[in-house]
């Protein structure tokens, strides 16, 4: 099977490279390898994935491809794994959000006009709960109303309603999945759980914004890749599904800061900033539909995930 994957030297995408090319698919890569974090850390991603039969790459930027060059790149191309984006709630307010609308939008966009004009099997979308904004319930369901607290959020949920429209006027096998607070090896140096880690080990003041009292369903990246090799995948998923992709349990930031002094093995220094806007106080999902539709549920919790995480960015990877 042939695949493709948007975004493949990031934190998602390198590890869903190597899930698929290990079961013996032909990936191609894309990848812009943009400034957004440092690129040698998309570089030294696609080190583990150069060389391995199957995998070949194209540095390329989705928005300045044209449209015979869009079609070209799913020439042959099975399943779509759409990951690249640009991420981050803070950047995307102000002069930002051209940048988001873009990268998000527009680029999704056309990449499902190439996929309506092709024969693919199956897209697959990197959704986000930033979708759900400040949900009324939890654990969230997947028919809870969506009502985004960014700009961010906002770029998020017009992509999936693009692979819902594709779905339902030109039969395009979309599936959106819904990605709640991803960690783990490789995760972007920006990220809450990057930041914690790196300044425990090096004896710094953690910075939490807020008073730690945010509940986040954090779920770690070999629980999202085998999702995302289930959406692509599995047979019986209908055309333009909706799917949670949560760690099926929450913790406090606070809760979460208890957890990292075990794994480093010692206190940690916290100091508090004003909350940012577009934070949400709480997040959390329900799976029963991933279970149901894609045959999936979180294995790894938080204590074993987050000491994973700590054994890598100890490591010369990290």
């Amino acid at each position: 099977m042939k695949v493709l994957i948007t975004g493949a030297a990031g934190f998602v995408g390198s590890h869903t490279c190597e899930a698929l090319l290990r079961l013996g698919h032909e990936v191609l890569g894309v990848d812009a390898l943009t400034d957004y974090y440092d690129p040698s850390l998309k570089k030294a991603n696609l080190q583990h994935l150069e060389g391995l039969p199957g995998f070949s790459l194209r540095q390329a930027d989705l928005g300045e491809l044209s449209d015979a060059e869009l079609s070209g790149l799913l020439d042959g191309v099975d399943v779509v794994y759409h990951l690249a984006a640009q991420p981050g709630v803070r950047s995307s307010w102000q002069s930002g959000f051209a940048l988001y609308a873009q990268a998000n939008v527009v680029v999704t966009q056309r990449l499902l006009e190439a996929a309506h004009r092709s024969s693919v099997g199956r897209f697959v979308y990197a959704s986000s709960s930033s979708v759900y904004g400040r949900a009324a319930t939890y654990p969230t369901g997947e028919d809870a109303p969506t009502r985004p607290f960014s700009p961010y959020g906002v770029t998020k949920l017009a992509a999936e309603h693009l692979c819902g429209l594709y779905a339902d006027n030109w039969g395009v096998p979309t599936v959106s999945l819904r990605y709640f607070t991803v960690y783990g090896p490789r995760q972007r140096p920006d990220m809450a759980m990057n930041r914690f880690i790196a300044a425990a080990l090096a004896g710094r003041e953690i910075r939490v914004y807020g008073d730690g009292e945010q509940v986040r369903d954090f779920t770690y990246v070999e629980d999202v890749v085998a999702a995302n090799l289930a959406a692509g995948l599995r047979d019986g998923v209908p055309p333009g599904a909706v799917v949670n992709v949560a760690g099926g349990g929450s913790i406090t930031v606070n809760g979460l800061l208890g957890v990292l002094e075990g794994a480093v093995g010692r206190p940690v220094r916290v100091v508090h900033e004003p909350r940012q806007p577009g934070d949400v106080q709480q997040t959390g999902g329900s799976v029963e539909l991933a279970a149901r539709l894609l045959g999936w549920r979180p294995r790894v919790e938080v204590p074993e995930g987050l000491a994973r995480q700590v054994a890598w960015q100890q490591s010369p990877a990290g």
